[in-house]
């Protein structure tokens, strides 16, 4: 199990509480959905944030996600599948090799694909209409900027690289949430999964908790529609 996986797997639980943003990321991505689907595929599902969010009746809806924890929280209902699957992984690809869709939608996940030009390669050709919301490397871009560690999510560029042979249409939205004291903060970025897999040593987080001076955590996320 990945380690950003495994994140995602250890505060299953807690991310309803912890996800605040990408609530807000997800309603804003169902409101962009021109048409009412019938077939859908949701790939990065967790616990059930865009479902909760489809107000129409719907023949088939398809919800992938790679922890075993989130998919048990997710909603159940008489049309709905929830696999659990590495959508960058073979066993995905076969899963959905003989399947065609009306909407392929994503919200606050294909930020950690290991390779999205595959992914969108394969996905793409069997949808008609593809909604998408990413967030960007520019996340916590102030934390980054303290641990000068690697960013652990595509920059924007890349992912605008990856959709343009796809004639897509970009918008991006940054957002600021914030908080009443440090320690509110730093339990949020624990708890949240946004913050990916990169672990601080004790003393590189300590460094951090000193020297972090905002009230707040920035946020850059993608919106992508095909």
């Amino acid at each position: 199990m990945s380690l950003i996986q495994n994140k995602f797997t250890k505060y299953a639980k807690d991310y309803d509480d912890n996800n605040i943003i990408q609530r807000i990321v997800s309603k804003a991505l169902v409101r962009e959905i021109d048409l009412k689907p019938k077939n859908i595929l949701e790939l990065g599902c967790g616990s059930g944030q865009i479902f909760r969010e489809v107000d129409w009746e719907y023949e088939s809806y398809k919800a992938i996600d790679f922890s075993y924890k989130m998919c048990e929280l997710h909603p159940k209902d008489e049309n709905l599948i929830v696999k659990c699957f590495d959508f960058d992984s073979p066993d995905f690809f076969e899963e959905i090799k003989n399947d065609n869709y009306d909407l392929i939608i994503s919200s606050s996940a294909l930020q950690w694909s290991k390779d999205i030009s595959s992914l969108l390669e394969m996905i793409l050709p069997k949808t008609k209409q593809f909604k998408g919301a990413l967030f960007t490397s520019n996340t916590f871009k102030e934390i980054y900027k303290i641990t000068k560690q690697p960013k652990s999510i595509l920059s924007l560029d890349e992912i605008q690289d990856a959709f343009m042979p796809y004639n897509p249409t970009f918008e991006v939205f940054e957002y600021k949430l914030y908080f009443e004291n440090k320690q509110e903060l730093f339990d949020y970025i624990k708890n949240s999964g946004v913050g990916g897999g990169n672990k601080l040593e004790f003393r590189e987080a300590k460094n951090l908790y000193k020297s972090y001076q905002y009230d707040y955590l920035s946020f850059e996320v993608v919106f992508i529609s095909l």
